[in-house]
């Protein structure tokens, strides 16, 4: 294992209207994580790595879930729990996860976000969705 590490800078947030996600494997992933229930299963390090790929596909959803958002009237009840999701996932994937719990958390947390997302994708009509959307 290397003790390097590759920092990414991206102001512009091309790469979450860039990539499109693999939804399928996400959801699996998430699947597994919340069937687990020894937590001795995997070492730290190991929790870290699954949440850290827990978080990052939670991040670019939460970048659909926020652009779909933004494209309702600020009255309309669905952006603002919208934006209830979305401050709760800012707070949940910014902590490490090296333990059973933390891992269950991102995963939780990823699953809320695409529930939001798909719920957003049928109010916001699909001429008005933001580009480089993932499916």
């Amino acid at each position: 294992m290397s003790d390097r590490h590759t920092v990414l800078y991206d102001p512009e947030g091309r790469i979450d209207a860039e990539l499109p996600l693999d939804r399928a494997t996400h959801e699996r992933v998430a699947r597994a994580v919340l069937a687990w229930s020894d937590p001795a299963a995997l070492q730290p390090d190991d929790y870290e790595q699954v949440g850290l790929l827990l978080a990052g596909a939670a991040h670019a959803v939460a970048a659909d879930v926020r652009g779909h958002a933004s494209r309702l009237p600020d009255d309309d009840g669905r952006r603002l729990f919208a934006e209830i999701v979305l401050g709760e996932a800012a707070g949940r994937l910014s902590q490490r996860s090296r333990n059973l719990h933390g891992v269950k958390n991102k995963a939780r947390m990823l699953r809320a976000l695409y529930e939001r997302l798909d719920r957003l994708q049928d109010a916001v009509p699909a001429a008005e969705a933001p580009t480089g959307v993932s499916p």
